[in-house]
């Protein structure tokens, strides 16, 4: 009986050995590009995969035009929402068409979060916009060099783990009290400095349904429904929409920018007038200028330093991150063609400078498509076309309120505050920097002096604690790069006289 329990054992296995060696076998030239059937997917599968991945992604398309468009440059000029959400789609479609088809990876890209609050809430106070966009493509310039030489690997192994950390979540805590300034939820006053909503009172209708998308959206993400951050912007953009056509709200400021209607919409009203379907418009597309002439060399430096800082080192985390969901990652946490998705993700920053649409990068998200089985570029494929076509649903986006839009950079900032769970904050050495890096990011309303201040704090607490010898060279070099940032005002004076 044992005897025959064997031989039958033995026979699912050889079965199971032979389907798995047909499964490797590629079954055409596409197959065997992406390496398909090597890597224990199916086409299938991918397709499931790009799909979901969008479909996670595609509130970007929404999301990026409110950020970008809520702020002014140093000349008082604004970006055009729906042609924000044009390039903000047709850049993203490309990137991930190009990324998949380099690497050979199921990782989506878009605008990156945090880069571009830094461009609208920090850079543009000193530039203008097409300056701004000059700006990210040095940036992307400088990555691609750095990625081709192998030095942007050796300088994130530079950094402690703690401090890249500390700056996702500062980053996160920054974006989600945009979100809520933008909602009216909080309101600045010159005593005390913030409040809560306009005149000490949430209850407007707007605000109120802030609350009610945050709450929707928040549970649909923490139940880890496919698409719920996008299904959460469409439900509170609907509820908005009918409030709009019943109480006719309207604007809360006027031309001028004066606040005429305490109870009305802070900057989209919500109506459905005209087509939702148009040609996008790519004005933006070349909408760069390299005359620096408002500003000094020093801040331009440092501009740029900052905006390469965060760029790479949040993309580099999400690979690493990413590679090991899908099983693609080594015991050093390399994964196949390493060096070209480097490379690529330096030419979506490229990108998203020239089209005007912020640095393009790798997404978290894509995760939601590896869990859905997706192992190759060829899902990367799919996600491309989708946000392709997204460019002619522009009209779409810019019905969405800002009081709606402003629930998801709520939930973005929450998941992003989430990795402070990866630090030690017993060791005040750590916790002190580590806090000054998150919270000088929105109390200064700048992504820039939350990484200096955490950096700097970082060399001067860990060397006079005596572990000067721990902290990597490069680490000095930045750090004294900041303390000059910080004291640029004085170093400039100086120089003119």
């Amino acid at each position: 009986m044992r005897a025959a329990e064997r031989e039958t054992e033995n026979q699912v296995a050889e079965t199971q050995t032979s389907n798995e060696s047909q499964g490797t076998e590629p079954r055409g030239a596409v197959d065997r590009f992406f390496e398909i059937s090597k890597r224990g997917s199916t086409f299938g599968r991918e397709v499931r995969g790009g799909l979901v991945t969008f479909v996670t992604m595609a509130y970007i398309v929404i999301l990026n035009p409110i950020i970008l468009t809520t702020t002014a440059d140093v000349d008082g000029t604004r970006l055009d929402f729906g042609q924000v959400g044009a390039v903000t789609a047709l850049t993203a479609g490309v990137m991930t068409i190009l990324f998949g088809l380099v690497s050979r990876l199921p990782f989506a890209f878009a605008t990156g979060l945090g880069i571009n609050a830094f461009l609208a809430f920090t850079i543009v106070g000193q530039v203008t916009w097409p300056e701004a966009m000059a700006l990210v493509v040095i940036n992307g310039v400088l990555i691609v060099l750095l990625a081709a030489t192998g030095l942007r690997r050796m300088i994130f192994d530079a950094v402690p783990m703690e401090l890249k950390i500390a700056i996702t979540v500062g980053i996160g805590l920054f974006i989600a009290f945009i979100g809520f300034v933008n909602a009216g939820f909080v309101h600045s006053t010159a005593s005390p400095p913030v409040e809560l909503g306009m005149f000490g009172s949430i209850a407007t209708v707007p605000t109120l349904l802030f609350v009610i998308t945050l709450v929707i959206t928040g549970v649909l993400v923490a139940r880890k429904v496919k698409g719920g951050m996008l299904i959460g912007l469409v439900v509170g953009t609907v509820l908005a929409v009918i409030v709009e056509a019943i109480w006719r709200l309207g604007p809360a400021k006027d031309a001028n920018g004066e606040v005429v209607n305490p109870g009305g919409w802070g900057l989209t009203v919500p109506t459905l007038d005209g087509n939702p379907f148009s040609l996008p418009d790519l004005g933006l597309i070349g909408q760069v200028s390299f005359d620096f002439g408002k500003v000094t060399i020093i801040a331009v430096i440092m501009l740029v330093f900052s905006l390469l800082f965060m760029n790479f080192f949040d993309a580099m985390g999400t690979f690493t991150g990413l590679s090991r969901e899908a099983g693609l990652a080594d015991e050093k946490g390399n994964f196949p063609r390493l060096k070209s998705a480097l490379v690529v993700e330096g030419v979506g920053a490229i990108a998203g400078g020239l089209t005007s649409s912020s640095s393009n990068t790798v997404f978290i998200e894509s995760g939601s498509g590896i869990g859905e089985g997706a192992r190759t570029g060829f899902a990367n494929m799919v996600t491309g076309v989708l946000f392709l076509l997204a460019m002619f649903l522009t009209p779409i986006a810019e019905i969405v309120p800002t009081e709606i839009a402003a629930a998801a950079l709520v939930v973005v900032g929450a998941m992003m505050m989430t990795q402070i769970k990866g630090v030690d904050l017993t060791n005040f050495g750590v916790a002190l920097p580590v806090f000054l890096t998150i919270v000088v990011m929105p109390f200064t309303y700048s992504i820039a002096n939350g990484i200096g201040a955490g950096f700097v704090s970082w060399v001067i607490v860990q060397s006079l604690a005596g572990k000067a010898r721990q902290i990597h060279w490069l680490l000095w070099i930045v750090a004294a790069g900041f303390v000059i940032f910080f004291a640029r005002g004085p170093i400039e004076a100086l120089i003119r006289g």
